[in-house]
This record gives C-alpha cells, sequence and structure tokens, in this order.
C-alpha cells in the first residue's frame, strides 16, 4: 500500500456552496460512477490507493493509504484545506475483495483495520453521513419463497462476508455521534457482464465447456442480483436522505426476485443457441474431485470451495428500501442477460478482456470465422 499523496483534477471549477461527499473506492466500477452522477449536486472528493484513476474535471482524486493513519490524516487535512470540514455523505467503497476464496490478511487490514481507522480520522470533523457497502452474503441462506430481511440471522461462511460483518460491528463501535447508514448489497453486473460469476457461467456455455452442463447444487436455488445503475440509484438516494434517516441502519439493496441456477442457465443457453441448456445435479463428492483435479493442471474458476456453498439460496426483502429511501430497482438480471450475450457477440475478444477471461481461447475461433467470411 503506498502512502505517498497525489491529487488529480482541478478544484476551481466547483461550486463551493454546494454539500461535500467523499468517495472511497472512487476509481473502481462502483465509485467510478457514482463521482459522475453525483458531480452536479455536490463537491465530490475520491479517494483511493495509488494507481491510474480517470476522474471527472469536477472531481478531485486523493491517492491515499486506507491502511495508513497517517495517509488517511493527509488525505482528511486536503480536503478541510480545500473544501472546509463538513462532510454531507461518505460513501465507504473501498475493501478487499479476492473471489478465488483464498484466505489474505489484507481483510482484516483494509476492510476492518482500515475502516476502524478511517472512522477515527473522521471524528475530527462534522459528518453528516457515513455509508459503508456491506453484501448480501453476511446472511444466513434461505429457501426459495423465503424472504431475508435486515434482522434475520448472519452466518458469514467465508473471509469475505467475515470481513463485511465484522466492520460492521467496528462501525457501530468507532461511529460515535456519526450517523451510519450499511447498505447490504447484492451482486452487481451491468449490460457488459462485470458480475464474476454471471460472466463465468456465460463464458462455459459460450465455449461449451463440458463443466457448464453440470452443477453440484439445487437448481432451483440461486443468489441475488442488483444492476449497476440501480445500485448508483440506491445511493444517490441515501445521500438525499441523510437528514431524514435514523442514526443508524440497515438496508438490503438488491432485487426481490431471485432467479434460480437453471434459469439463468437456460436463459443463457437460449440467447447463445436457441435453446435451453442441459444441466445435471451432480453430487458434491464427484464435483469436488473433478475441481481439484482441474485445478491441478489449471486455473479454473470453479473451486473445490465453492462446491459447499453451491446450494445456497439468498432472497432480498427489500421493504425498507423502498419505505426509507423511496427506492426499487428498475432492472431484472433475466433481462439483462440478453444485452450482455450481444455484446458477447459483437465482439467476443473485447468483452472477455473488459470482463478479465482469457481470450486465447476463442481468438483462434475468430480468426477462423473472418477467413471463413
Amino acid at each position: 500500500m503506498a502512502t505517498n499523496q497525489n491529487t488529480s483534477a482541478a478544484t476551481s471549477g466547483n461550486n463551493k456552496d454546494m454539500p461535500i461527499v467523499l468517495v472511497t473506492g472512487s476509481s473502481g466500477l462502483i465509485g467510478s460512477h457514482l463521482t459522475a452522477q453525483l458531480q452536479d449536486k455536490y463537491q465530490v472528493i475520491g479517494l483511493d490507493k495509488v494507481g491510474d484513476p480517470t476522474p471527472s474535471p469536477k472531481v478531485e482524486n486523493i491517492n491515499f493509504d486506507i491502511t495508513s493513519e497517517e495517509s488517511i490524516a493527509k488525505a482528511l487535512e486536503r480536503v478541510k484545506n480545500a473544501y472546509g470540514d463538513r462532510i454531507a455523505s461518505v460513501i465507504h467503497l473501498a475493501a478487499y475483495y479476492d473471489f478465488s476464496g483464498a484466505p489474505s490478511p489484507l481483510y482484516e487490514e483494509v476492510t476492518v483495520k482500515g475502516t476502524q481507522k478511517f472512522l477515527k480520522a473522521l471524528q475530527k470533523y462534522k459528518v453528516d453521513q457515513f455509508v459503508f457497502s456491506s453484501t448480501n452474503l453476511i446472511y444466513k441462506p434461505t429457501e426459495p419463497g423465503q424472504k431475508i430481511a435486515e434482522d434475520c440471522p448472519l452466518q458469514p461462511n467465508w473471509d469475505y462476508p467475515e470481513s463485511k460483518v465484522d466492520t460492521e460491528e467496528i462501525i457501530r463501535e468507532e461511529r460515535k455521534g456519526i450517523p451510519a447508514v450499511i447498505l447490504r448489497l447484492a451482486g452487481v453486473y451491468d449490460e457488459q457482464g462485470d458480475s464474476i460469476p454471471i460472466v463465468h457461467q456465460i463464458q462455459r456455455i459460450y465455449e461449451k465447456d463440458f463443466t457448464s452442463h453440470l452443477f453440484s447444487g439445487d437448481t432451483s436455488h440461486g443468489n441475488v442480483f442488483l444492476h449497476l445503475e440501480d445500485l448508483i440509484d440506491a445511493l444517490l438516494k441515501t445521500v438525499e436522505k441523510r437528514n431524514e434517516l435514523p442514526e443508524e441502519i440497515y438496508i438490503n439493496i438488491g432485487e426481490p426476485e431471485t432467479p434460480s441456477y437453471l434459469a439463468i442457465q437456460d436463459t443463457i443457453g437460449l440467447q447463445l443457441y436457441g435453446e435451453e441448456w442441459t444441466t445435471l445435479e451432480i453430487p458434491k463428492p464427484v464435483a469436488k474431485a473433478g475441481a481439484w483435479i482441474r485445478n491441478q493442471v489449471g486455473d479454473p474458476f470453479i473451486k473445490p470451495w465453492m462446491i459447499d456453498r453451491s446450494d445456497e439460496h439468498y432472497e432480498l426483502d427489500i421493504s425498507r428500501a423502498r419505505d426509507l429511501l423511496g427506492w426499487q430497482p428498475q432492472h431484472k438480471i433475466l433481462d439483462t442477460i440478453p444485452a450482455m450475450i450481444q455484446n458477447l457477440k459483437a465482439d467476443p475478444v473485447a468483452w472477455y478482456k473488459k470482463n478479465k477471461l482469457d481470450p486465447s481461447s476463442i481468438e483462434g475461433k475468430k480468426q477462423e470465422q473472418e477467413k471463413s467470411d
């Protein structure tokens, strides 16, 4: 984690009378879209690790290291000197995430302790709202038709959701007088894909990998999703309602209908090949053995640890989001998959690269097709 302090984007064009909003993780998928939507109504300052952000001219990006108290203090001092010490909302998106499931000390260092250090530093400022991006994966899984409300039992079972639960507890302890909103978010996607499990599911079927026909869990179960535009809308409404929300509140943000794994399989198959995709449920020991073998000879997406969680089902009650934020999603994952497939077909290599997939397996097919054309 680098600690040097860099800023980008001019500040002279900002309206000093507009409320200040800080966004951590500002150069990521969510952060970059959020800052673009906030900039017309707020003075927006992005906080992110040293990298290559491409901010709007209206957004200042300050490089900082969330694991360093000194770096956090310098970043906030820059905000105070340039904008003042009154902050309308802090939207905290920065966190560590690794879909491989491998344990990492960065969950504790970045997500948990980083948030703790950040909140302590914010105590010196006048903060109207602190918004934390948690996850629906902290909940105990349910069954189809049984909704999960914010007071339902928690049961995180791998490092990522465990770090979110620990961080929620840190916020309760460290927020002091800062009002806190914990948004428990479903898995984000958009028309380009940008959802690790969905794009890999599409990839397996697109390449007609034999594993695309196999599933180690109950195919009637599934996870809950959230379109990027709906997430941005929820965050905007959260900032707008900052003076109306309770001092500490937890809100589910996701689509109210959870598609089954089989429904997603069939939708992908229909869009790619005009027919539903044959999907067979296989015993977990067989699936684990197969996953273990494939992981010895390559680096496939499906890891043995995923097999144990393949039966998990999440279905959110979003009535609190409707009541307190006036929010409800305008998109559905099953309605958006056709657009993902259309973008894939338009330029498979570009789609693979956009979604951080290895395009080598399809580049040869594309060249052969171009020759035949």
